[in-house]
């Protein structure tokens, strides 16, 4: 299955850092009765990932939030203690769920799995964004180098928003 605008997401389980440490997070707890943007990188870390796609969401949250976004969130196929350290660092947990996707299982489900392995990265996620109303995928931006965020950028989603 590859995911497209009309679909609604499958269930599936991330691990996000709460309170008392790693924490499960379903889809539908994340999506139900909320308007929700996601955005999927390659890698916590990795230079376009850090230095260009996630800041955009970092900036642009309010202005999400003023047209009626609920929550934002970034998924990567990194462990939760990855996703919680990049959080920190780069300012967005103020803002942002950072939800980690270990073994890609939710990357695979959406058909949104990227084999990286001949660069030494394995299987991650390809690069999007997308906008979910009750789980349900209203905007579907899917970048085609997954080495840029354009189609996927902060920016170009609140063009649809």
């Amino acid at each position: 299955m590859t995911i497209n605008v009309g679909d609604k997401l499958p269930e599936a389980t991330f691990m996000t850092m709460g309170d008392e440490g790693p924490a499960a997070m379903t889809t539908g707890a994340l999506t139900a009765d909320k308007k929700v943007v996601v955005f999927a990188v390659p890698g916590a870390f990795t230079p376009t990932c850090n230095n260009n796609h996630l800041p955009g969401f970092v900036e642009h949250a309010d202005e999400m939030r003023e047209k009626g976004v609920d929550d934002i969130a970034v998924i990567a196929v990194n462990d939760v203690f990855v996703m919680d350290a990049w959080s920190g660092v780069t300012g967005g947990a103020a803002g942002i769920k950072f939800l980690a996707d270990p073994d890609a299982a939710f990357a695979k489900a959406i058909g949104m799995d990227l084999d990286l392995t001949a660069h030494g990265l394995g299987v991650r996620s390809k690069r999007y964004a997308m906008v979910l109303d009750n789980g349900t995928v209203t905007t579907f931006n899917l970048e085609d180098n997954p080495g840029q965020a354009v189609d996927s950028s902060a920016a170009k989603l609140l063009e649809s928003l």
